[in-house]
This record gives C-alpha cells, sequence and structure tokens, in this order.
C-alpha cells in the first residue's frame, strides 16, 4: 500500500524557492526543527485548556498546523540536505522532535468524551513503534524506512481530518447530546489507523530485511 509520503519529491519542489529564501536570511535547519516542536507543544497546550472549558472549535487549529508542519518537516529536510546543514545533533533533533510534536498533538484528542482513551494511546505508542521501526533499517545496513500505510504524513491527513470534524461538528459545539455516529465515529477511525500502523511496523521490518538480504547477496555475487 502507498503513503502520502511518496508525494515528498513534488512538495519540495514547490518549497524549495522559500527554501533559498531562508537560506539566505541565516535560518538553520535545526531552527526550524525545533521551533516546529515549540510550536506544536504549544499548541497541544492551547487546545487541551479549551478543551476542558468545552470549546472545541480550537480544534481546527490542528489540520491547518498538521498542512504547515509537514511544510516546515521538508523545509528543515532540504536545509540540511542542499545547503550543507546536516550533522549528527540534527539527525538527533529530527528523529525526537517528530516525535514529541506528534505526542503531543494526539493527546490533544484525549480529553474528548467521544474518544476512546485506550485506542488513542494505542495509536500513539504503535506510531512511536512505526518510527522507531523505521530508524533502525540503518542498524541492518538498509535505509531509513518510510513504508506505509500509515507513516507520519499519513497521520498527520487522518488526526488533521479528525481536528477538522470535531472543529466543525454541531455535537462538539452545541449543548446538544452526542448523537451515535459522533460517538463512534473517532474511534473507527482510531481502530482503524492501529490496524493500518501494525501493517506499517511489519512492511518497514520486512523491507529493511528485504533490502539487507539483497544488497548481502548482490555484493557476493560481485
Amino acid at each position: 500500500m502507498s503513503s502520502i509520503y511518496e508525494l515528498k519529491s513534488r512538495f519540495q519542489n514547490i518549497l524549495r524557492p522559500s527554501v533559498v529564501r531562508l537560506h539566505a536570511l541565516g535560518v538553520t535547519a535545526n531552527q526550524v526543527t525545533l521551533g516546529t516542536a515549540v510550536i506544536s507543544v504549544f499548541i497541544s497546550l492551547i487546545i487541551a485548556i479549551s478543551t476542558t472549558y468545552q470549546i472545541y472549535s480550537t480544534f481546527l487549529i490542528i489540520p491547518i498546523w498538521m498542512f504547515i508542519r509537514m511544510a516546515l518537516n521538508a523545509i528543515d529536510g532540504m536545509l540540511a540536505k542542499e545547503f550543507g546543514q546536516q550533522s549528527y545533533l540534527g539527525a538527533y533533533l529530527n528523529e525526537l522532535c517528530d516525535v514529541i510534536s506528534d505526542t503531543s498533538l494526539y493527546l490533544c484528542f484525549i480529553g474528548l468524551i467521544s474518544v476512546n482513551s485506550s485506542l488513542l494511546l494505542l495509536v500513539i505508542f504503535l506510531s512511536v513503534l512505526s518510527e522507531y521501526a523505521g530508524i533502525l533499517g540503518p542498524l541492518v545496513s538498509a535505509e531509513r524506512r518510510y513504508d506505509g500505510p500509515m507513516g507520519k504524513s499519513d497521520r498527520a491527513a487522518v488526526f488533521g481530518g479528525l481536528g477538522l470534524y470535531i472543529g466543525l461538528s454541531p455535537c462538539f459545539n452545541t449543548s446538544h447530546i452526542y448523537n451515535q455516529l459522533s460517538l463512534y465515529f473517532p474511534n473507527i477511525l482510531l481502530g482503524c489507523c492501529i490496524a493500518l500502523l501494525m501493517m506499517t511496523i511489519y512492511n518497514r521490518v520486512r523491507r529493511g530485511i528485504q533490502q539487507t538480504t539483497y544488497s548481502n547477496e548482490k555484493s557476493k555475487d560481485v
């Protein structure tokens, strides 16, 4: 199964003029990475606080920020690779800040009565595990794996859509009793994410092993 990540090259081409301007202004990849994580946590806190006061319209920030964050993630990578800013620190920050941002933004939904906290926490755990499975690729002499079907970009689309649904749904913005769809839809979506995340972890491990095995066999033939 494919992933939104496969559109990355096209997205980068659109962003390239902005990356050139940022580099000219002296902006570094690590600054973008850290700034993105800080803003993600800040947004998460705003939404968490507003949820306690039953102000659900703030969830509309999530789809907007998820899109901006995807752009910033592409920008920091382009600054690093295309302008000689790659570093060991940058590699650590890139992976750690992504996990921090994802976890904080997903946790925004835990205060909603219609969201099963156990399902949400399992999605968060499997999301971290899937990224760990991808990072382990180089450990077995394979590439860093980004296989889908539920990679980082796919999860951003899912949670962005869920934020849009919650922010616009009258059931979350009025005093009316929650209807059945509002009660079950977020949990059905989380259930699908869990299944797709398990497939993602399997794909990343399997293809990492396949890549290493193929490379070893090819080197023996040579």
